[in-house]
């Protein structure tokens, strides 16, 4: 019920805003149908489809590509969530396992999150049989469901690892650079010292990273076979990736595989006129083309009808983009329904934001009630006055959530993902992210949701962001299973639930003292109030009303917090949002990062013109 009221009340308000700016280039009800058309087809398959005409031999069906991939071959595909998904090929490589046995052993490289939870047909789960794979590596797990599965089983082996880490990896083997050294992740799990390192399911073995004095060194297996989906091919076999939402790590994964002796196998839309201006991936790096006409732009959306608001260079009216997006996401149940008590967190969090965070600064920020804090930046028409960037090379714009998670609305440019996350290695601000536990010390875990290893989630970007950020705010609730809700403008507490702030957290995902010794300003916005990291561990520093501090944080807390005296209340605007306003408190500097925004953004246009 409370999914079909918050639909109805999301139509209103697309309706109301299409009467009131006339005609606009969003045509919600239209990509409504759209993706309504896709969800009733979206088991629908041609392994054998090769288009009429005289093609040369590199344009093949998905079946005769398929049977390129060697026994035991280290394999990489790209895309991330529901964007530029390799549906073909995996539907492909099962169905020649399931006939012939081959190929098998394989080892399959994900950077991203490219699963189907174990619901959605034409995702890397396609994969998740015994033998096809022998070890399967990403940095995100969680929607890989078949695949954990057969970890859970002792029948595949799981290694996960920062994005970012794997990103500048697979750009490095294309430069002959196996190794590379890195901060990111010492003094958390994946630091053999202290956690054990990048293997999920045993934890012992085979281990792709060492450590080496304060850094870690990371490796990947030999890359011998690349496997992405992009637009266009023409005539000729080039490779355009022109109308994408993303390009993730497509043209460094092939690199990869040509330096190492390997394939590359594309798959595309459609063919079109050569235009050499445009070619993103030359036909000499090209093994393999095959045409799919329903490969997708992005989750339910044919890249034949593809959404020009997720392009590079996009001049779309955002706004109603925006609603169109909150639309899909409402309709489909991809992303939860906010009560009064979440929506009071993110502006609380949006508060914090703008109070730590200078106009022009580039930002990340991430999954889950962070995207709430994103919404609220958006409609206080904060975001004009920001960098936003996902992990997956998406830089400026909106980025947007759910099913089309990894893409953003009127984009300014579209990178790989190895340069965005050195992006951040030199400019990253502030990120929003996520947390499943917190502990007395201030770590953070955001990888382990559970004993099983078929509920294990894996680390993501965010080892990445945690270092390198200059200010940190996690948000997330204060307990899992409590009921709170907002009466009087006071929190009330109907249960407590399982805390989440406890004594040592399951996995360190994020190291505090490491934080700490750096100087990066550490925030956790929670259900009952805000606390700070200080070197002495977590500090409540706003409560919200209606809350006792001993008696429902301190005694329901399996963490050590520390308070002051006449801890100040969140302020009444924040937790009933009437009279709630944002605005930037920190400008001094405004100008030297608009600065900053402006010769980035140059440099990136002129390293894609070279």
């Amino acid at each position: 019920m409370k999914q079909i009221i918050e639909l109805l009340k999301t139509v209103i308000r697309v309706i109301i805003y299409r009467i009131k700016n006339g005609k606009t280039d969003i045509k919600p009800f239209s990509a409504m149908i759209q993706m309504l058309k896709f969800r009733a087809t979206w088991n629908r398959r041609d392994l054998d489809y090769v288009p009429e005409g005289n093609l040369p031999p590199v344009f093949m069906s998905a079946r005769e590509a398929a049977k390129l991939i060697p026994d035991g071959a280290t394999v990489i595909s790209t895309g991330i969530a529901g964007n530029s998904r390799c549906s073909t090929y995996f539907w492909a490589v099962r169905d020649r396992y399931e006939k012939t046995g081959k190929p098998g052993g394989l080892t399959w490289i994900v950077i991203a999150g490219v699963g189907g939870r174990g619901e959605a047909p034409g995702t890397v789960e396609e994969l998740g049989l015994p033998g096809l794979l022998k070890c399967h590596i990403s940095g995100h797990l969680e929607t890989h469901k078949s695949l954990l599965k057969l970890g859970e089983e002792g029948k595949l082996e799981i290694h996960t690892m920062p994005q970012g880490v794997m990103a500048h990896l697979i750009e490095g083997q294309g430069k002959g650079i196996k190794e590379i050294s890195s901060a990111v992740g010492v003094g958390t799990f994946l630091d053999p010292k202290t956690g054990g390192g990048t293997n999920v399911v045993t934890k012992k073995g085979k281990n792709l990273v060492r450590s080496n004095g304060d850094t870690l060194i990371y490796t990947l297996p030999d890359i011998q076979v690349a496997v992405f989906s992009a637009p266009y091919a023409d005539r000729d076999g080039n490779i355009y990736f022109k109308n994408a939402a993303t390009i993730t790590e497509d043209y460094d994964a092939a690199a990869a595989a040509k330096a190492n002796g390997g394939l590359v196998l594309v798959t595309v839309c459609d063919i079109i006129e050569s235009n050499p201006e445009e070619i993103s991936v030359p036909a000499s790096m090209i093994d393999a083309i095959v045409v799919n006409p329903r490969n997708e732009q992005t989750g339910g959306v044919l890249q034949r009808q593809y959404l020009p608001m997720f392009t590079e260079g996009a001049k779309t009216d955002i706004v109603g983009a925006y609603n169109l997006v909150k639309l899909a996401n409402t309709f489909t149940g991809i992303t939860p329904i906010r009560d009064s008590v979440d929506n009071a967190i993110a502006r609380m969090a949006a508060s914090l934001f703008v109070k730590v965070t200078t106009p022009g600064s580039l930002i990340n920020i991430g999954i889950g009630l962070p995207e709430e804090v994103s919404r609220i930046l958006f409609e206080s028409g904060l975001y004009k006055q920001l960098t936003f960037t996902t992990e997956s090379g998406v830089y400026g714009g909106m980025p947007v959530s759910g099913m089309y998670f990894g893409a953003s609305i009127n984009p300014l440019k579209l990178i790989s993902s190895a340069k965005m996350f050195r992006i951040y290695e030199k400019d990253l601000e502030v990120t929003v992210l996520g947390y499943l536990e917190v502990d007395s010390d201030g770590n953070v875990n955001v990888s382990k949701r559970g004993p099983l290893i078929s509920n294990y989630v894996g680390p993501g970007g965010f080892p990445n962001l945690v270092t390198n950020a200059k200010t940190i705010i996690f948000i997330g609730k204060w307990s899992e299973g409590g009921k709170y809700k907002i009466k009087n403008g006071k929190l009330a507490i109907k249960k407590q639930g399982s805390p989440k702030f406890i004594k040592r957290v399951n996995e360190i995902s994020f190291n505090a003292k490491g934080a700490v010794a750096k100087g990066t300003k550490v925030y956790y916005v929670s259900t009952v109030g805000i606390f700070q990291l200080t070197s002495g561990g977590l500090e409540l520093i706003r409560v919200m009303p209606g809350v006792d501090i001993k008696k429902d944080i301190i005694n329901a807390s399996g963490a050590k917090i520390s308070a002051k005296e006449n801890v100040p209340l969140v302020s009444n605007d924040l937790v009933t949002g009437e009279g709630f306003l944002l605005k930037f408190e920190r400008i001094k500097d405004a100008a030297k990062m608009a600065a900053r925004a402006k010769e980035r953004e140059a440099e990136l246009c002129l390293k894609e013109r070279i």
